[in-house]
């Protein structure tokens, strides 16, 4: 279908009050859709964007909001060394269910030991420690899914 057409069959449909149209032509097949702002009988409610003061508009009165609850409280200052998730997946401290975990709390380690198992897309992926020292914290539990640079162990 050359562009002349396509062009004229979407004038067509934006002039007319139909809101789809497709046309098979040989082996070529297009299909238009009028976009509306909103259905019929359909209101909708729009929020008032936040005007700067720098355009001499004042900025609307704000809606009481509810507070959300309160986030845990960040731990005091952290002493030690943080080891981080390198990686998105699920936090396992045992090579399986059965096993000892590879770490303890209050375990000696040294720098290329083995912390922890990440899952990530069904591959087991071994963290090791980049420091030496001890354990000093386990930031989280054993099955959790954890996110890229988070906090996993503290060793001091």
């Amino acid at each position: 279908m050359d562009l002349r057409k396509l062009k004229t069959l979407i004038d067509l449909v934006a002039e007319s009050d139909i809101s789809e149209l497709e046309v098979t032509e040989g082996e070529g097949k297009v299909r238009i859709v009028k976009s509306s702002p909103a259905p019929q009988g359909q209101m909708v409610m729009m929020q008032p964007q936040m005007q700067t003061m720098q355009q001499g508009m004042p900025a609307p009165a704000a809606a009481p909001v509810t507070a959300a609850p309160a986030a845990p409280a960040a731990p005091a200052a952290v002493e030690g060394h943080v080891i981080k998730s390198p990686m998105v997946g699920t936090f396992y401290r045992a090579a399986s269910p059965g096993s000892a975990p590879f770490v303890d709390i209050g375990k000696n380690v040294n720098s290329g030991d083995t912390l922890c198992i990440i899952e990530a897309m069904k591959l087991l992926n071994e963290i090791e420690s980049d420091f030496s020292g001890s354990i000093k914290q386990i930031l989280v539990e054993n099955g959790q899914p954890v996110e890229f640079g988070q906090p996993l162990f503290i060793i001091a």
